[in-house]
């Protein structure tokens, strides 16, 4: 059986970035006995539509116990009330149930600009966080909360869909494997229709179209999953160009809806394709080296040899067997617990220090959207 994709992205990454890293992965082969009782958990927000996935896995998750919500709109806490246990108690204020609740972690479900004030609270209180991605709305935020969460000693993750399915996991291995050689080309397409399309609530879409709540549009929402993968796959770009574009005039939108990222490596290129303007939902990234290529979905991951060229074969090559990955990289809110109760390190795609670096990628690209100028990263 495979490590945990995680693990060995830990190992990847300590060669590139240091003791820190080496550090972090030292301390996960001493697992601690976890503690007797669950895992009291608390959700901070209700306006991400993503809360309600994150509530059934919650329900489903035998060592945690949820034992609060904090959210001010009665609309938002009906709805919640009708899906979680009676014992659940519900505050408009968050810092209030903090202080009242005491939960061990928080899972923080808002507008990317209140990360950052949250997690300070929770510093505060020493109660270990988790978040929707991106990791805030601007490096200089994510870098304060690599500071407080350090200081403080808590857990702080970023939440990722891609990192618990299977094609996910596998395409990891497989290149760090060297499957394909050194990767040369990474594609990434991830989007959708539009928010507005797709029918998400109005409270998710009020702060999705403003450019303070969530630092832009489809370059944010979606441009994170290709810094993510591009930061796992190959390590920190040396320079970033971007556009952004408005192709829904009618609508009137403060955000962009289009955009494309180009990261430049010495020996390898990354294109990030964002979009709020698809046809259809979009969730793929494509892996290039000399041996041959990678193409993962949501549902499927396929392969397709260099040795294939001049034959017969489908055009995504051919389509690989893949097992259910294990529970505790299954779900979000089985890692985190995990990781809380054996304290585990938060690992790669989820990490702190690489969502600092996603960020610092999405800094630049709006500079360089703003200015069409590349911009270096140092």
């Amino acid at each position: 059986m495979r490590p945990s994709p995680f693990l060995g992205a830990v190992l990847v990454l300590a060669a590139c970035l240091g003791s820190a890293t080496v550090l972090g992965m030292s301390s996960a082969a001493t697992v601690a006995t976890p503690p007797e009782g669950k895992t009291r958990l608390a959700i901070v927000g209700l306006d991400h539509d993503h809360v309600w996935e994150l509530l059934r896995y919650i329900g489903k998750e035998p060592n945690a116990e949820l034992v609060a919500i904090a959210e001010p709109q009665p609309t938002l806490v009906r709805e919640a009330k009708s899906k979680v246990p009676e014992s659940v108690k519900f505050y408009a204020d968050y810092v209030a149930m903090l202080d009242e609740a005491k939960p061990e972690a928080v899972i923080v479900t808002t507008a990317n600009d209140r990360h950052l004030e949250i997690l300070r609270e929770c510093a505060k209180r020493h109660i270990h966080y988790s978040t929707e991605k991106p990791m805030a709305t601007n490096a200089a935020d994510a870098r304060e909360m690599e500071r407080l969460a350090k200081e403080a000693g808590i857990k702080l993750m970023v939440n990722y869909w891609n990192a618990w399915v299977a094609p996910t996991q596998e395409l990891f291995h497989r290149v760090k494997d060297r499957q394909l050689g050194a990767v040369q080309k990474i594609i990434v397409q991830y989007g959708h229709g539009g928010p507005k399309e797709i029918g998400v609530s109005q409270y998710f879409a009020d702060w999705l179209y403003d450019p303070v709540k969530n630092g832009g549009g489809a370059i944010m929402d979606f441009g994170c999953y290709g810094a993510e993968w591009a930061l796992w796959l190959k390590g920190r770009p040396k320079a970033v160009l971007a556009t952004a574009q408005k192709l829904k005039v009618e609508q009137h939108n403060k955000v962009d809806d289009d955009s494309t990222i180009v990261l430049e490596y010495p020996d390898a290129t990354v294109i990030i394709e964002a979009s709020w303007d698809w046809p259809y939902d979009m969730g793929r990234v494509q892996v290039f080296g000399p041996k041959g290529s990678l193409l993962a979905t949501r549902s499927e991951l396929f392969y397709r040899s260099s040795d294939a060229r001049g034959t017969k074969t489908e055009l995504d090559g051919e389509r690989i067997l893949l097992n259910a990955p294990p529970p505790e990289t299954s779900n979000p809110i089985s890692y985190f617990v995990d990781s809380i109760r054996h304290d585990k390190p938060i690992e790669d795609p989820l990490s702190t220090r690489l969502n600092v670096q996603v960020m610092e990628i999405l800094d630049a690209a709006r500079e360089a959207a703003r200015t069409g100028r590349a911009q270096e990263l140092r």
